[in-house]
């Protein structure tokens, strides 16, 4: 129905210091994209914004440059489809901001644009700008340790050849997943000698396996759809466009692999020679990830902050979806840190760049300790006093001693979503109004809304005027209702589309930039389609994944009101390659699974290797075409089997959120 989507956006990278609005090369009217310029309202916002921006100096910059060994300026990544991507995309970031980007994120962008290979410390590298996160190296007695080896397979690639280019040959003897954030472990196939983990040691924390199933199979699909408007994934890469996360540059979401730990992490501090390498881990669970680590090198006096410190203020509630961060945890483990390791000398992460000296180092930990703690505080002070989440993060503001450190503004998290995910970490998702308790759903509402204020044309008048005059979230909020009265009027599509270029143009926060536009771009050209990526995404994690999991996964795609309506039924699953037997049973709507002997009265025992089995979850296989094929065999009902594969709901990975 609408146009066709747009292109992949492609990485690239540019460096130059400055921050301020330029007012320059912007064509007029609509871009290629149908992008509208900045309104003379966010110019003038963007104005106000640079001329009262706190943080000054060039330190940043300096770090962010300090211990280039080599970088290579078109940074090719291959893609699955034989193609590439190149920072030469990003060039357009330099010099003062234009009138479409927030200054702030224009300078934090320029930092993050800092890519290549670093030396951290000795015998400490990184290499930055290939993917959304760090791939750190360590050089051991007889190999090197890597950290952390990016998104996928062929981001990863590109950077460990890039590493291998300019450091010594010897092997990788140990990986480190610091958490279950795909960005960290999706390439580690790329670094494994011969693209196999047998003779390395795989550290990871606790509870990494079940963290990794839980964000990428259990809820994979709703959140691999909203990571696409976390990351801009499908905005072209452009002034008007995506300029960067806050945290990094996109992540290279292509083909993910995984290995299975080794070694956990389950305290602190907890002690460990790799490969002839004191580490001292810190076991940090239920901070930015469920499943966390961090660790300290005391040879060199450099701590690696995993993502529990970055050059940014991170998510305590990330709009992917997620489950809610504990700050006071998290501010915890920032302070624990500070007094395990008083000598620190160097904080290295998994995104962004390095901080140095000292003084600078204990600067930073307590900048962003403090951070989270102030949020975590002053958000419960104000919730016991009646106020409700969206009061809190429209009062709520950093104290100038954070707010003029770069690395303590929302970049990437935002005090105004930080502040509801606390609030939603100890209270849920009610703020005790009864109005708010039971709401009509959005189409409903929406057509309430319309009729109220004089129907469509009096809404879009309204809107109209709010927009002339800046009031860009108000005319968000008619538009909405007006869009989801009626998604098919191409007057309202298009004003609050304009209306989502000027939010995003403003937003200091590179996430709700793309957030934004994002949702400008499918109201203009609908929902792109995504190919194979779900196959790809999802392949090696559910080959790796315990057959528990897996069945877990497979427990939230069945069609509840189906499936109560029919009979009992039970199954047994016998994994021949694996010596695993799973036995199913479906009641009441609901599956329940657990591994043990077989059920002697089910209605099937099917025999099936692992790898064939998988294909289900990855479409790769056809219900019938399965059930009925002689790579199965079947003891009892077929056609009880087909009726059970029926109630699996078809995976979406492309749903609206911006229409009905």
């Amino acid at each position: 129905m609408r146009a066709s989507s747009l292109a992949l956006a492609l990485l690239a990278i540019a460096i130059a210091p400055g921050c301020g609005p330029s007012g320059t090369g912007e064509p007029p009217g609509p871009d290629e994209h149908g992008s509208t310029p900045a309104s003379e309202a966010t110019a003038e916002a963007n104005a106000r914004f640079a001329e009262s921006f706190p943080v000054e100096g060039n330190e940043d910059f300096d770090e962010a440059r300090r211990g280039l060994v080599a970088s290579d300026p078109e940074m090719s990544v291959r893609t699955p489809d034989g193609g590439s991507f190149s920072q030469s995309v990003f060039a357009f970031v330099e010099g003062d901001s234009p009138k479409s980007v927030n200054p702030s994120l224009w300078r934090q962008a320029k930092l993050n644009g800092n890519h290549g290979l670093f030396q951290v410390a000795d015998g400490i590298y990184q290499v930055r700008g290939y993917d959304v996160s760090n791939m750190s190296w360590i050089r051991g007695r007889t190999g090197w340790i890597v950290v952390d080896p990016l998104t996928s397979v062929e981001s990863a690639e590109a950077a460990a050849a890039l590493a291998r280019k300019h450091l010594d040959p010897a092997p990788v003897v140990a990986v480190i997943f610091t958490h279950s954030h795909i960005d960290h472990f999706g390439g580690v196939r790329a670094v494994l000698p011969n693209g196999s983990p047998e003779g390395v040691r795989i550290i990871a924390p606790r509870r990494f396996v079940e963290e990794v199933a839980s964000e990428n199979v259990l809820a994979g699909v709703a959140m691999g759809r909203r990571a696409i408007y976390q990351f801009g994934r499908d905005l072209p890469i452009g002034p008007r466009g995506y300029v960067d996360s806050g945290l990094g540059k996109q992540p290279r979401v292509y083909t993910t692999s995984l290995a299975t730990p080794t070694d956990l992490i389950d305290h602190t501090p907890q002690e460990m020679s790799i490969d002839g390498v004191p580490f001292v881990f810190q076991y940090t669970p239920e901070s930015e990830a469920p499943a966390e680590l961090t660790f300290y090198l005391p040879e060199q006096k450099a701590y690696c902050g995993a993502e529990i410190v970055n050059r940014t203020m991170h998510n305590l509630y990330t709009l992917r979806g997620a489950k809610v961060r504990d700050a006071l945890r998290w501010s915890g483990y920032i302070d624990d840190a500070i007094r395990r390791f008083p000598d620190v000398e160097i904080v290295f992460t998994s995104h962004n760049w390095p901080t140095f000296g000292h003084d600078r180092s204990i600067d930073f930990l307590k900048g962003q300790r403090d951070t989270y703690r102030f949020l975590h505080d002053q958000t419960l002070r104000l919730a016991n006093q009646g106020a409700t989440p969206r009061e809190i993060a429209e009062q709520l503001e950093l104290p100038p001693s954070l707010a003029r450190h770069a690395a303590n503004r929302g970049y990437y998290g935002s005090v105004r979503h930080n502040a509801k995910a606390i609030y939603q970490f100890y209270f849920g998702w009610y703020d005790a109004n009864p109005a708010n308790l039971d709401p009509l759903p959005p189409v409903d509402l929406g057509r309430k809304w319309v009729d109220a204020v004089g129907g469509p044309d009096a809404a879009k008048q309204k809107a109209k005027a709010a927009m002339d005059s800046g009031e860009y979230r108000w005319a968000a909020t008619l538009l909405d209702h007006l869009v989801f009265t009626d998604p098919d009027d191409d007057e309202a599509r298009e004003l609050l589309a304009t209306t989502y270029d000027q939010l995003g143009y403003q937003a200091e926060n590179g996430v709700w930039r793309s957030v934004y536009l994002t949702g400008a771009s499918e109201l203009r050209h609908g929902v792109p389609e995504r190919g194979d990526l779900g196959k790809r995404f999802a392949g090696e994690l559910l080959a790796q994944i315990p057959l528990d999991l897996f069945f877990a996964a497979m427990a939230t795609r069945i069609d509840g009101a189906k499936a109560a309506a029919g009979e009992p039924r039970s199954f047994n699953f016998v994994f021949s390659d694996v010596g695993e037997t799973h036995v199913l049973e479906l009641e009441n709507g609901v599956l329940h699974h657990r591994r043990g002997d077989p059920m002697p009265n089910a209605d099937a025992t099917v025999r099936v290797t692992r790898a064939l089995f998988q294909k289900l979850g990855t479409g790769e296989a056809g219900i019938r075409d399965l059930v009925f094929s002689d790579e199965l065999e079947v003891e009892g009902s077929r056609m009880a089997l087909l009726s059970f594969f029926g109630l699996l709901d078809p995976v979406d990975e492309g749903f609206a959120i911006v229409t009905p």
